[in-house]
Order: C-alpha cells, then sequence, then structure tokens
C-alpha cells in the first residue's frame, strides 16, 4: 500500500544535511524544536518553527571554545542563553556573548595512552574517539558522557553536572564501555535521559537514567541488547531501537522489555514518531538497493504502507518531529523539506 506525502515547507539550509544524518537536532518535548548547526568556527542554533516560517537567521550563535575539534557535539538551554560543548579533554559552557562560564575538565579521549598535551588550553590530538553532552529539559543538569583518571588508563562515565557552575554532582562508571563515540537523547517526560554509546564493531551500549533530586537512577539494558536508541515516544510510552545491523526494528518499555517489533525488511538506523500513532522508517540507504521510506503503526510495528511523494523518490534518510510531521534534505538544492501525510 501506498501512503501519499504532502510537502507542508520547503527552506533552504546550507549543512542541513547534518539535521537528518548527524546528532545535531535537539527537542524538547512537545515545545521546542531546533537545529545546531556548526558553521565554521561557530554554532549557529535555529527554531525550526521559525526557519520554516521565513526567518533566516539564526535565533543564537555561539562560538565553539576550541578550534579543529569538530567531534562531541554541544547542547543548548531550553532558554537559549547557554551552549554546552562536549570537548576531547573537557565539557565547556558559553553564553551567548561568547564568554566561557565553566569548564569540566577530564582525560583526553585521544587513544594513545600517555601521551603529552602541552599548556593549559585545550589540545586537538590524534584519534575520533569523543564522548558527548545534554542539558536537562529543565536547565538544570547537564549529562555528560566523559573520562575519568583510573589506575592504569581513563575509564568512562557519565556524569551529571550542574548547569550553574559545572561541579559535579554525580558520576556513574562505564565499565563495558570502549566508545567510538556517543549521543544523549532527552526523554519528553523531562526527567529521563538516554545514552546511546557506539563501540564501532564492538557493538551498543544503551542505558537510561533519571535524577530524583539527590541521585541518580540507572537502567543498564545492555544483557540482552545490542542496539542503537533512534528515538522516544513523543507521549511517554516507550522508545525505538533498531539492532545493530538492521535486523529488527523494535519498541520498547523504559525498562527495556521488547513491546513489539518488526524483522522485514532491513532497516536503516534511523526511524521515529511521526506523532504517537505512527512511526517512519527507513531502508536501502544504508544496506539494501533503493531507498524507501515506510510508515508503521507505533503501538504494534506493523508496516501501513510505503511513503510516495509528489516530485517522485526522495532519497535519504528522514528525520520525524513527533508533531505529525518530518524532515527529508535535498543534497543538489540544499534544501529542507517538511511533509505530512495527506
Amino acid at each position: 500500500m501506498s501512503i501519499h506525502a504532502r510537502l507542508s515547507g520547503s527552506v533552504r539550509l546550507p549543512g542541513g544535511r547534518e539535521l537528518i544524518t548527524g546528532d545535531v537536532y535537539e527537542s524538547r518535548g512537545a515545545g521546542t524544536r531546533r537545529a545546531l548547526l556548526f558553521h565554521g568556527t561557530d554554532l549557529e542554533v535555529h527554531e525550526l518553527e521559525d526557519l520554516f516560517a521565513g526567518e533566516r537567521a539564526p535565533a543564537a550563535v555561539f562560538p565553539m571554545p576550541w578550534p579543529g575539534w569538530d567531534r562531541g557535539g554541544a547542547s543548548v538551554s531550553p532558554d537559549g542563553t547557554l551552549a554546552v560543548f562536549s570537548g576531547q579533554r573537557a565539557v565547556r559552557a558559553v553564553g551567548a556573548d561568547g564568554t566561557a562560564l565553566w569548564e569540566y575538565r577530564h582525560p583526553c579521549w585521544g587513544p594513545v595512552l600517555g601521551h603529552a598535551h602541552t599548556g593549559d588550553e585545550q589540545q586537538v590530538c590524534y584519534g575520533s574517539e569523543h564522548g558527548s553532552v545534554r542539558v536537562s529539559d529543565d536547565g538544570r543538569f547537564v549529562w555528560a558522557h566523559v573520562l575519568a583518571p583510573g589506575e592504569e588508563q581513563p575509564e568512562e562515565c557519565w556524569s551529571v553536572l550542574d548547569a550553574r557552575d559545572g561541579r559535579e554532582l554525580a558520576r556513574l562508571p562505564l565499565d563495558d564501555s570502549a566508545a567510538a563515540g556517543s549521543r544523549h537523547l532527552s526523554h519528553p517526560d523531562g526527567v529521563h535521559m538516554g545514552l546511546c554509546i557506539g563501540m564501532g564493531q564492538d557493538g551498543i551500549l544503551l542505558y537510561w537514567a533519571r535524577w530524583d533530586g539527590e541521585r541518580p537512577t540507572v537502567w543498564d539494558l545492555n544483557e540482552s541488547l545490542d542496539r542503537i536508541l533512534v528515538d522516544v515516544h513523543p507521549a511517554h510510552e516507550g522508545f525505538l531501537t533498531v539492532e545493530h545491523y538492521g535486523h529488527d526494528l523494535s519498541l520498547h518499555a523504559l525498562d527495556g522489555e521488547v513491546l513489539a517489533e518488526q524483522s522485514e525488511p532491513t532497516w536503516d538506523h534511523a526511524a521515529g514518531f511521526v506523532d504517537a500513532d505512527t512511526v517512519i522508517a527507513t531502508t536501502g540507504v544504508v544496506y539494501d538497493k533503493g531507498p524507501r521510506h515506510w510508515l508503521l503503526d507505533a503501538r504494534t510495528l506493523e508496516i501501513r504502507g510505503s511513503v510516495t511523494y509528489s516530485h517522485g523518490p526522495v532519497p535519504g534518510l528522514v528525520r520525524p518531529l513527533g508533531d505529525g510531521s518530518w524532515l527529508t534534505y535535498e543534497e543538489k538544492s540544499e534544501t529542507l523539506n517538511r511533509w505530512t501525510v495527506r
């Protein structure tokens, strides 16, 4: 069955491909949806609704603290006045005027043990390994995947920092991790935080946590999972994962219990909730020939049909927004498109 999509908006956005394929999209519940795009030595923050309404200027611009470091990503506070960057040797908070507000130092992500650093400033060392950060939806905390000193070599941990001054409030050891990189995903309830750690061919680690006011509670979901965290339900009913090699798409309760799964066909590493009732997922971009977009039931993951577009096939991955729409990107025209079901 074919399901027809309607184009509801378009905007030219150089670099917008990262909004679809990377970790630069930041949603905060049913409210703010942002594109955090790196442009030269700056982080540009675009409010998606304003962007599609014709506002091309970014809502905020933050200077990147470490020239030459292009990994680890950033997160912006709910009020847009603070950006937190994940560096190779530190997490740093920057104000809208470029002022460094605080810095949380940690051992270097560079894979060569015992390599030297000169001076106190951030040095960009060999290696692409990195952590990630996320400001909580209430703006009070920063969740950071970082390194901590160990007996023989640095050890990975998940730290909770005070967003006001960078003070560490809690540290959770991640004993099984050997990260190539990671990403955070904030739950729409504003309380829970997800962390997905990629370890290359060694697999995926997945955690959920919540802060109860004094200490974090963590769910380690790695005993039976080797899965990529891709999205969380807009009405707090569960989260979606894709098996490491695309063998199946699954819906889980927060404790990891599988509520539904779909094993045909082989899925790409991108999927999510168009709205509370509908999932969109792609095939053919990573593993198979002939990219296609599919709509599925959000509770059973039964396939409703493949998506057809008015001007022909739309290649590449999608970015669902949870409000009944999703995004695609046209490389040649550098155009970001927004779609809904007719």
